[in-house]
């Protein structure tokens, strides 16, 4: 696999006294979503990740954020993003601070721009995991320090670049690649538009009526396509949109905070799922993935999850490597 390697233990000592220009213009910048990156940002993010997981693999150490601490924002539970982000931070050489809605003022109404300037003076970088995309927008505007988006009801841009991550490791590029999504056309939908769009990459959303991707992150991932040489195609076709797919993508069909309309969904979806059937479409290199938590026998079956073209639980370590990657560069 021809992936570029960063000189990492040349970008830790900085002996030449050159930062790389990417490197430079990476500082400080948020993580909100990933078409405010251009394509050699981008790639540069990945090829730092791929470094990093190197690293950690042999044992090399790489605290690039020694004596920093990240602020972690927890309006919405998840392990794995938990979990990644303070075992990343601590591979870094810096501390993660744990913040529920019951530790802060936010969860008894003080305004998101107060809590931005506070933890701005007492940390170097914020992550949040929420519902409003417009809660870490507004972050993000007040806040001295970068602000990470590790998911919002809009866009969950860290999931996607472990993703990216995990396909360039099976199938050793991403532009011009295939990838298909099934489902409900949510957040890890419009992300992968972003990121597939920004990558050359051709990017097929297959979802019902009423459950397609919003329309405004559409066309801004075509613009985004037409720039590098990618697509993205909305239908209600699953089996046309899984035919020579090189990644077949899904997600659950009830997020976090949709419980209640999760038998209408259901009813909606049911035909929308990944099965040895629909796999047989798509091309013999196709890899299944997906973001976890899965419901086996809803939108994927147990036997393609357990299957040997799932690349489900590399996709999830890939969180702690990319994540690295996007703290690493930008705190």
């Amino acid at each position: 696999m021809a992936i570029e390697q960063v000189d990492l233990n040349k970008w830790m000592s900085n002996k030449t006294g050159i930062v790389h220009p990417i490197a430079a213009q990476l500082k400080g910048k948020d993580f909100i979503s990933l078409h405010d990156f251009s394509t050699d940002e981008l790639k540069y993010i990945l090829n730092f990740a791929h470094d990093l997981k190197l690293k950690q693999k042999e044992g090399q150490p790489h605290h690039i954020l020694k004596g920093k601490t990240l602020g972690m924002i927890f309006q919405k539970s998840s392990t794995r993003t938990r979990v990644s982000f303070e075992v990343g931070m601590y591979h870094l050489g810096g501390t993660a601070l744990f913040l529920s809605s019951n530790d802060l003022q936010i969860g008894r109404g003080e305004p998101i721009k107060d809590t931005a300037r506070v933890l701005s003076r007492y940390v170097d970088g914020i992550m949040i995991r929420t519902y409003s995309h417009d809660d870490v927008l507004e972050l993000a505007k007040y806040s001295d320090v970068p602000v990470i988006n590790a998911l919002t009801d809009l866009l969950h841009p860290c999931q996607i670049l472990a993703d990216l991550m995990t396909i360039e490791e099976h199938h050793g590029k991403l532009k011009g690649e295939k990838l298909t999504y099934i489902g409900d056309g949510n957040n890890i939908a419009h992300s992968l538009m972003f990121g597939g769009a920004k990558m050359g990459m051709h990017v097929v959303i297959a979802a019902p009526e009423g459950y397609q991707p919003n329309p405004e992150v559409v066309k801004l991932a075509k613009e985004d396509a037409k720039l590098s040489g990618g697509s993205i195609t909305v239908t209600e076709d699953i089996k046309e949109a899984s035919k020579n797919t090189n990644v077949l993508y899904t997600d659950v069909w009830a997020s976090m905070g949709q419980e209640e309309e999760a038998n209408e969904r259901i009813k909606h979806l049911k035909s929308y799922q990944i099965n040895s059937e629909l796999l047989k479409l798509a091309h013999d290199n196709c890899i299944v993935m997906h973001c976890l938590p899965a419901h086996r026998g809803e939108e994927i079956t147990e036997e393609v999850l357990e299957g040997p073209q799932s690349v489900v639980f590399d996709e999830a370590e890939n969180r702690l490597h990319a994540q690295k990657a996007i703290m690493a560069l930008t705190m």
